[in-house]
């Protein structure tokens, strides 16, 4: 996570650090090196923090995870060094970003080995709208802006309905839910023509469960996104849940000069979409996954009130408050 620690553009990090089963013995950043997680950036993780490779080889570290999901998803060219030296001393590498680095390090490898995250299958199905013939509840968590928090909202729900015995599926759709899950469609290097099918076929999947959670990427709201489209055709929503990060009145940079929508209408603007372009029933919003990240708490509860009574729809910080309301919301359709 060097230099994303403290910055939206370490998401992957953040995402594993909150979900992963796995151990993570380590943190990579040099600016917070000899602190932890917790003493660095307030997040409630003891994990320490370390400035170099050899420090987590110490440490015993057998998976080197490229934590950071920057705009574009290019590898930094500074790192060919430090991850040369991981994959040279036998650390496996987990890669979410867009670039093939089993063609850039495969050359180095032995018994370790390199999973590009984000490699699509070679072809995927041309979609048909056969998700809508699924007799299951599928919601889609749509968003506002990028990294608004659609996937830590969708994982939250996931776990909150299998701890209450739902039978219920996840359908990652980007390299943290994939990273997580073990399996999913990288959607954003997948071909346009190709993007919906994928989706399609990964919901199909998961006909066999009740409620299917999908993963959302992008926004409708966003120039410089396409996801949505494929993910309302692909998926035949019956359900959203919208997620906004409430700090913000206009999109992230490198596009802030656009502000975001009122919520409302962004909600109307979402439905209307899944009406037309393809979708064979019609998706009504249940809920908002309300990110209150960098407000005190009684500004993020004046901000949940605020939302409920501009929407009429049960809203939450599925992190600071919990995922109950939502919960109750699912219920309901159900």
């Amino acid at each position: 996570m060097e230099g994303a620690l403290d910055n939206d553009s370490g998401k992957m990090g953040f995402g594993l650090m909150r979900f992963s089963k796995h151990p993570i013995v380590c943190i990579i950043d040099s600016k917070y090196a000899n602190t932890s997680v917790e003493e660095a950036v307030g997040l409630p993780y003891a994990i320490p923090v370390v400035a170099t490779v050899d420090e987590a080889i110490a440490l015993q570290a057998e998976v080197l995870v490229l934590g950071i999901a920057p705009s574009g998803g290019r590898f930094p060219a500074e790192w060919d060094a430090p991850i040369s030296h991981a994959l040279s001393h036998g650390i496996s590498l987990i890669n979410g970003l867009h670039d093939d680095l089993n063609a850039r390090f495969g050359h180095l490898l032995g018994t370790n080995s390199i999973w590009d995250v984000r490699k699509p299958q070679h072809s995927y199905p041309i979609a048909t709208g056969k998700a809508a013939q699924l007799q299951n509840k599928r919601i889609l968590m749509i968003g506002t802006d990028m990294a608004a928090g659609k996937m830590t909202a969708g994982l939250e729900l996931y776990a909150a309905l299998q701890q209450k015995g739902v039978n219920v599926g996840f359908v990652p759709t980007g390299q943290i839910g994939i990273t997580l899950m073990g399996n999913g469609i990288p959607l954003d290097a997948i071909k346009v023509d190709q993007a919906a099918g994928a989706v399609e076929q990964a919901v199909m999947e998961q006909a066999g469960k009740d409620v299917v959670i999908v993963e959302g990427q992008g926004s409708l709201a966003h120039p410089g996104s396409t996801a949505t489209l494929p993910l309302i055709r692909g998926s035949q929503p019956t359900h959203f849940i919208l997620c906004h990060k409430a700090i913000h009145t206009h999109l992230r940079y490198p596009v802030s000069h656009i502000p975001i929508p009122p919520l409302k209408e962004f909600i109307e603007l979402n439905e209307a979409v899944a009406k037309v372009c393809g979708a064979q029933t019609k998706a009504k919003t249940i809920g908002i996954a309300l990110n209150t990240v960098g407000m005190d708490e009684a500004t993020a509860k004046a901000k949940i009130e605020e939302a409920e009574q501009l929407t009429g729809l049960p809203v939450t910080d599925v992190v600071r408050f919990g995922v109950g309301k939502l919960i109750k919301a699912i219920e309901e359709i159900c």
